[in-house]
């Protein structure tokens, strides 16, 4: 572990004064992250089972986070930053705005499936509710930049790429969600599914 990662919970740094600084507020957030995937609810997570599991007094969370939500709201603004930055990656390596589309796209399914108890926190807390999540929205117009990219290179009809991107959000969501939630069904490969949306949805190519 390098001087920039944040401890894992039950740990801290020696150079770190308790209840002080960044470092402190970056532990607090990593392990709200990990409780809130084995927890997947919001409501059962606690300021003070976060400070018991760093080993720090309750008071020194609350002296980052005003209450639950403004933790829950920093930690899963973590999570939008770290997929955010995948998907940037991906981009990247992509051989062309199809791919990239698709490789984002599978890059959710896989983070989703590999982290439950996150997404559902993220998409179907009760925060939801009652807290607005701006950076949900940067995260819908990166998925209308991603289609508009693909009509731009001719590969894709040119439809609305707002109404577009929001169906393909709503199929891929909704996939997701239901391999969660219903985990007892057989379910086709993601990757598989996903390249059905794409075709139908999008009017991108099918692969091969």
């Amino acid at each position: 572990m390098d001087a920039t990662t944040p401890p894992r919970s039950g740990t801290r740094s020696r150079n770190n004064p308790r209840g002080q600084g960044e470092r402190l507020r970056a532990d607090i957030i990593a392990t709200a992250t990990e409780m809130l995937d084995v927890l997947a609810d919001d409501q059962a997570l606690s300021m003070r089972a976060v400070a018991r599991e760093i080993g720090i007094a309750a008071t020194s969370v609350y002296l980052h986070f005003a209450d639950r939500d403004a933790l829950v709201l920093a930690t899963l603004e973590r999570c939008h930053s770290d997929i955010m930055r995948a998907m940037e990656a991906a981009d990247a390596s992509a051989a062309d705005p199809a791919e990239a589309l698709r490789a984002r796209m599978l890059l959710l399914g896989t983070w989703a499936q590999e982290h439950t108890g996150l997404y559902k926190v993220l998409h179907e807390s009760t925060l939801n509710q009652r807290v607005e999540m701006r950076f949900r929205r940067d995260f819908k117009e990166s998925w209308v930049a991603a289609v508009e990219r693909c009509v731009a290179a001719g590969l894709a009809p040119r439809r609305d790429p707002r109404e577009t991107a929001q169906d393909l959000m709503a199929a891929v969501h909704g996939s997701v969600s239901m391999r969660i939630n219903r985990c007892a069904t057989p379910w086709p490969p993601f990757a598989e599914q996903l390249d059905r949306f794409l075709t139908g949805l999008v009017g991108l190519r099918p692969r091969g």
